[in-house]
């Protein structure tokens, strides 16, 4: 069985570090090899060349251009790349915001993914306050976060938790300031072990 694991949140959750956290031990786990598809990684750079010929700032990552032109095929992209993983019998650990595919639960859709049964499916949202998530943000200074500093009042509108039916299948992570046992027992739920017996799982680095 392979596994398709989605860890997606706002900017400044922290859902790289802790995906790249969790990745090794989530090998262990489950018995599979994964592939790491950061969707920065993987399309940062191109997306960066594209949109500075558009607007000649490569920063320009989260204008209403950008979001209209170029945020879907990134994130098309992503997705045939996790599948040709998959299909090669490699699990896949797929990062980036997919804020809208969540909100829409088309992240749930095996139709609209183009996996089958047999994929084992895990959607992860992490989740910090927008206090945390900024100050994060300015902390790491990368380029590509400037036109969200410049514009907050209108990025924060895009920020949602989720609730209600949203939350349906959704492992929800807080990722404020996580213990030890927090990433054990969401690395319990990624791959279905009782956090009853944690002995079971392969520990976490801390």
């Amino acid at each position: 069985m392979t596994h398709l694991v989605f860890f997606c949140g706002h900017a400044g959750t922290g859902k790289t570090t802790l995906a790249r956290k969790l990745f090794g031990a989530l090998m262990k786990a489950s018995g599979s090899p994964f592939c790491l598809l950061d969707k920065d990684t993987l399309f940062g750079g191109y997306s960066a060349a594209a949109i500075a010929m558009l607007t000649g700032n490569p920063n320009d990552r989260d204008s209403p251009l950008f979001l209209q032109h170029l945020r879907d095929p990134e994130y098309r992209g992503l997705l045939d790349t996790a599948r040709d993983n998959l299909a090669l019998g490699v699990s896949a650990v797929v990062v980036g915001p997919l804020s809208r595919e969540v909100r829409e639960r088309r992240l749930f859709d095996r139709a609209w993914l183009g996996i089958g049964a047999e994929v084992k499916l895990r959607v992860v949202w992490v989740h910090t306050s927008e206090e945390t998530a900024r100050q994060r943000i300015v902390e790491r200074a990368n380029p590509n976060d400037a036109y969200k500093l410049a514009h907050w009042d209108e990025y924060r509108q895009r920020r949602f938790m989720p609730s209600g039916a949203l939350c349906d299948d959704l492992l929800m992570f807080d990722n404020s300031a996580p213990t030890p046992a927090d990433y054990q027992d969401l690395l319990a739920r990624i791959v279905d072990e009782p956090y009853a017996a944690p002995t079971m799982m392969p520990p976490v680095p801390v």
